[in-house]
């Protein structure tokens, strides 16, 4: 059906090294100084990539920044829409609400 070939390329496992890692080198070494190993360490190397999460100051601002335009124009279009289609007088309030003499 289309002849596309692979939609996607699944990287070589070898390319993801925990060496490289420092997060999770501290993790491994911890291990290692109880005797333990984490055999499926190396799969968590890709989450710590900077090249493929970015960093954790990107990911904060992507999240943070992610709605701001919509959101500002949004808020634009409300703002102007209050004000387009409100009254210019204020319909009496505020004035004579209380009849002459009744005072609190």
């Amino acid at each position: 059906m289309g002849g596309h070939g692979e939609p996607y390329k699944v990287p070589h496992p070898s390319i993801y090294k925990v060496e490289n890692i420092p997060k999770l080198r501290e993790v491994q070494e911890a291990l290692a100084r109880q005797g333990l190993k984490d055999p499926w360490l190396r799969n968590e190397v890709w989450r710590y990539e900077p090249s493929t999460m970015g960093t954790h100051a990107s990911r904060a601002r992507a999240f943070f920044l992610r709605g701001l335009l919509w959101g500002t124009i949004a808020t634009a279009i409300t703002v102007g829409c209050e004000y387009a289609f409100s009254s210019k007088d204020d319909h009496g309030h505020g004035h004579g609400e209380h009849a002459e003499g009744s005072h609190h």
